[in-house]
């Protein structure tokens, strides 16, 4: 593919996610606001460190400084054809155990990208404080993959689950028929892996989560995916500072 053809290719994508964009604001108007709204404020902290108010059960938001030193986050990847940076390092686990069209968790792989629900969210990956790559193809079995100049991107495939990976830059896309809170677990039972306290797809050992800055005590298969949520999970040690993108525009 030459430099033009490759250029035209990332201008289709961001022109489709802006379209969408659009959509999804003329459907839900007002009404996603008070959803989104809501579901954010189910995982505020109290000031003191206390569970959350409509946080799940046995879950807290307590301060970084609760973790002690942390190690600075590496320096940010090359750009990826989202606009947003890919880290430097291998990838978690492939999609080989990915889910291949059945509904999971009750979501359903439609045959088009749904906007009536459609947010985006930000996972990050450390395993003994080396970062690891989510990879592009989570949730859209039979994925066509293209190469562009910012790395692969994968825009059609068999059907869409409503929750899906188009690069390996850790965007999770949300993009549902139905206003409902989706978790981290449901992304990892699309990807057929395991998430819990002690294990991070193959990667075992003690799971640290940061959620948008803060350290999340609880189950990371509960952590609930918000418009805008930065999420990182740290396997072992050392632990690493919270990685923070900015979300393009579309995003």
């Amino acid at each position: 593919m030459s430099r033009e053809s490759r250029k035209r290719a990332i201008e289709r994508v961001r022109a489709q996610e802006r379209r969408r964009q659009r959509r999804r604001q003329i459907l839900i108007g007002a009404g996603a606001l008070v959803v989104a709204g809501g579901i954010a404020g189910a995982i505020v902290a109290t000031t003191g460190g206390g569970a959350a108010a409509g946080s799940p059960p046995g879950t807290t938001l307590a301060s970084l400084s609760t973790l002690g030193t942390l190690q600075p986050a590496p320096p940010a990847g090359a750009l990826g054809p989202e606009g947003v940076p890919v880290p430097n390092g291998p990838v978690l686990t492939g999609t080989t155990t990915a889910a291949s069209g059945q509904a999971v968790d009750g979501i359903s792989c439609s045959t088009s990208e749904q906007t009536l629900f459609h947010i985006h969210a930000h996972l990050t990956v450390f395993v003994n404080g080396s970062a690891r790559q989510i990879p592009h193809g989570i949730g859209i079995p039979g994925a066509v993959t293209t190469t562009t100049q910012a790395g692969s991107f994968v825009g059609s495939g068999k059907c869409f689950y409503w929750l899906h990976t188009h690069a390996a830059d850790g965007i999770i896309h949300i993009e549902s028929p139905v206003h409902r809170t989706f978790t981290l677990g449901d992304f990892f039972a699309e990807w057929g892996q395991p998430l819990g306290p002690g294990q991070v797809g193959p990667a075992s050992g003690h799971v640290t989560v940061i959620y948008n800055g803060k350290v999340y005590r609880g189950n990371p298969s509960d952590i609930p995916l918000t418009a805008h949520a930065q999420i990182q999970l740290e396997v072992g040690t050392p632990l690493v500072g919270p990685e923070s993108i900015t979300f393009p525009s579309g995003l």
